[in-house]
């Protein structure tokens, strides 16, 4: 509604449409910043909205007729006063700065005009007590809070136009009535509105005075003004309350020394109020970081918050606007028992795109000042060290990997996360995959919760089964079923392969010393990795079954990370390690004719030697293996072809399990004539015979036959004759 006081001689004393407050800065803009030159014109007041706001008066004055009427007679109520611009009149500019002037002094005589609206004061107020704002400070975030509020501050934000760091002191100074000294003080990097991140200033570029306060978010200043609200509430869309852990501090067994030491320093942090405390917790997505962050807030009873990486709309939250949620989280709970995490840290620490500075980067000084001051104890989660700079790692108190959990640990996991609905031999499978994470298999449990109320244990564990597969491959891993553990036809019978050794002594013996470094070579097919499955069932440990395709990786430094991490795993679960293809890895460096091959070998041979579990490493080209290589081995096995007695009895006892009979017809006619059998030949005709049954043990002896020709056959070199 526009007032009724639009006559030539309305007082000074305040008559405007906008709160006191809003009233006394607009005011001294137009007067102390001269902003009266783009408001003041020869024909009125140039903004409607700003006039009508201060219910300034059209001030006319006898002469020419008004060149262009800003208002129709319906619009004004004067008791029959005529509208501007219906008689001879032009406006009286010097009579409208008077007015200014006059009206400015008014209120600025009454103490009560500079108080902010009572929400906003008891907001602020707040924010005051919680993050120890003076009260310069206080004032200015009010007007920050207010300009980007409210529309009339934000035309004569406007009109100062674009403006240095220096200029905004000044134009705060005079808006607000206080000491430049004083701004400069209360907006610099070291005071508490820049170190909350409440509010920021840039430096750098001119901007208009609105843009140049920038505020923590832009809904922040929306819900100030709006109603009364708490803490958390003012950071909604930055920083929420963490969801409770699904996981169990037992779920973390396998890292329970480094879990037990983390406990301590954040506890003892918390209690002694000490400053810098941070812990850096990286791996691969899906192994547990975010919940080993909230089983730790439980168990210490702190409350948790998360930086979180989008907002309210489910867009995602620039780096930048990150680090000041993480700023306000700790200016907030700086007097709580709190525990904050920072989740997917890497989007801070790591260049975004190539010749570009990462978040941290740009903010360096800052960062760094803040890892060695944050009042609230900080967990940073990160699914990668790889590219953080150094100089950020070494101020962070621990560094902790978390590794995929051993077997025994997923099993358990999966089997909670499944409400116990996986049958036996598809929870082994899930387990034992190396690549498996707890959070794929949880995610696609819990949607077949939703959609398989009342399926049979057996296709609950299917469809789980190819959910996980789809997700494996899209990852680049192998599917389940090429990571279970290798597959022989019948029980492995260390006297029915043809070794210079004595298995079940030797197997007796690493029983004993729980370490053995064994190197098995011989023609394919002689039961070198059937015998390290057989050697950790003896053993009673789970078999980490690992071939050269597994580790090998195209990119630089990938190779010698892939070895390292495998070895790591096998220490982590004292799993019996068995790597297939090894002369992948062990071949001479001599022969080698890149630089990468020559760093693998050296990657594989460094953690050979400081292995303490029991490692058995397969090869079928021992006269290539590196000399280093082959003295790192407690043993080295040879597996050679079939005696003909074991080869005798083999078939007999593959005939038997078959039910084919005339077993010593076959063996006097074929078998004995056969002289590069291996049990892989009696694997591949049992399989076949899956499918394309065996009439007689004389066609099972025949089907070796040709088993044996093919392989030689297809070992044979390729060559011209002359």
């Amino acid at each position: 509604m526009i007032h009724r006081f639009l006559r030539s001689d309305c007082a000074p004393e305040r008559c405007s449409n906008v709160e006191p407050i809003i009233e006394l800065w607009s005011l001294r803009f137009l007067v102390k910043l001269e902003l009266h030159r783009y408001f003041v014109k020869p024909d009125g007041w140039s903004s409607d909205l700003v006039a009508q706001a201060l219910s300034l008066p059209e001030l006319h004055r006898p002469g020419a007729a008004r060149l262009a009427p800003r208002m129709s007679a319906e619009e004004f109520d004067l008791d029959g006063a005529e509208p501007p611009g219906s008689a001879d009149h032009t406006f009286d500019t010097q009579a409208a700065l008077a007015l200014l002037h006059a009206r400015l002094s008014a209120i600025e005589a009454n103490p009560l005009a500079a108080q902010p609206p009572s929400v906003v004061a008891q907001n602020i107020g707040n924010l005051q007590t919680l993050v120890g704002l003076t009260e310069v400070e206080a004032r200015i975030l009010t007007f920050a809070v207010l300009v980007h509020t409210d529309r009339v501050l934000d035309k004569m934000s406007d009109w100062v136009g674009e403006l240095t760091s220096a200029g905004l002191y000044y134009a705060l100074g005079a808006v607000l009535g206080i000491d430049e000294k004083a701004v400069r003080g209360a907006l610099s990097p070291h005071g508490t509105l820049a170190r909350s991140g409440l509010l920021g200033i840039d430096r750098k570029q001119r901007w208009a005075l609105a843009t140049k306060l920038d505020l923590i978010s832009a809904e922040f200043a929306d819900r100030i003004v709006s109603d009364a609200v708490d803490t958390l509430e003012l950071l909604r869309g930055m920083i929420t309350f963490a969801s409770p852990p699904v996981l169990t501090l037992e779920d973390f067994s396998h890292i329970e020394q480094e879990v037990a030491l983390m406990r301590s320093w954040i506890e003892h942090a918390s209690l002694a109020q000490q400053r810098g405390a941070n812990i850096l917790i990286h791996g691969a997505p899906g192994t547990g970081k975010t919940q080993l962050a909230r089983v730790l807030g439980r168990a210490m009873h702190l409350s948790l918050y998360d930086v979180t990486g989008e907002n309210t709309d489910g867009d995602a939250v620039p780096g930048a606007q990150r680090l000041r949620a993480f700023r306000a989280a700790q200016a907030f709970f700086a007097e709580r028992r709190a525990l904050i995490v920072f989740d997917e840290a890497e989007d801070i620490f790591t260049d975004g795109t190539p010749g570009e500075r990462s978040v941290a980067q740009a903010h360096k000084a800052w960062l760094n000042r803040a890892l060695e001051e944050n009042p609230v104890p900080t967990i940073w989660l990160s699914n990668s060290v790889e590219g953080i700079d150094p100089a950020f790692v070494r101020r962070f108190d621990m560094v902790l990997n978390v590794p995929v959990p051993p077997a025994r640990v997923r099993s358990r996991i999966i089997a909670r996360a499944s409400n116990d609905r996986v049958p036996e031999p598809v929870l082994n499978r899930l387990s034992s995959h190396p690549a498996l994470t707890p959070g794929v298999v949880a995610r696609a449990a819990t949607v077949l919760q939703h959609v398989a109320d009342d399926w049979t244990p057996q296709r609950f564990g299917a469809a789980l089964e190819r959910l996980v597969n789809g997700t494996l491959e899209a990852q680049g891993h192998a599917p389940l079923a090429l990571h279970g553990a290798a597959q022989v036809t019948g029980a492995f019978a260390p006297e029915l392969v043809n070794v210079d050794a004595d298995l079940a002594a030797l197997a007796r013996g690493i029983a004993d010393a729980r370490a053995a470094r064994l190197c098995l070579y011989g023609p394919p097919g002689t039961g070198k990795t059937a015998f390290g499955t057989w050697l950790a069932q003896e053993l009673q440990s789970p078999l980490m079954l690992r071939r050269a395709s597994d580790m090998i990786s195209p990119y630089v430094g990938e190779t010698e990370q892939n070895i390292a991490r495998v070895f790591r795993e096998a220490t982590r679960e004292r799993a019996l390690l068995l790597i297939d293809e090894a002369d992948s890895f062990l071949r001479e460096r001599a022969a080698s004719q890149h630089s990468w091959e020559v760093t693998a070998v050296n990657e594989m041979l460094t953690q050979i030697e400081y292995f303490n579990g029991v490692l058995v490493m397969s090869t079928n080209l021992y006269g290539s293996l590196d000399e280093a290589a082959l003295r790192r081995f407690d043993a080295k096995l040879r597996f050679g072809y079939l005696k003909p007695a074991q080869a005798a009895a083999f078939f007999a006892q593959r005939c038997e399990a078959l039910g084919l009979a005339n077993v010593q017809m076959a063996c006097d006619r074929v078998l004995s004539r056969l002289t590069s059998l291996t049990p892989g030949d009696f694997a591949a005709v049992v399989r076949r015979h899956r499918f394309h049954p065996l009439k007689c043990a004389l066609e099972f002896a025949e089907a070796l036959e040709c088993e044996c020709a093919s392989r030689q056959r297809a070992s044979s070199p390729i060559g011209f004759l002359h």
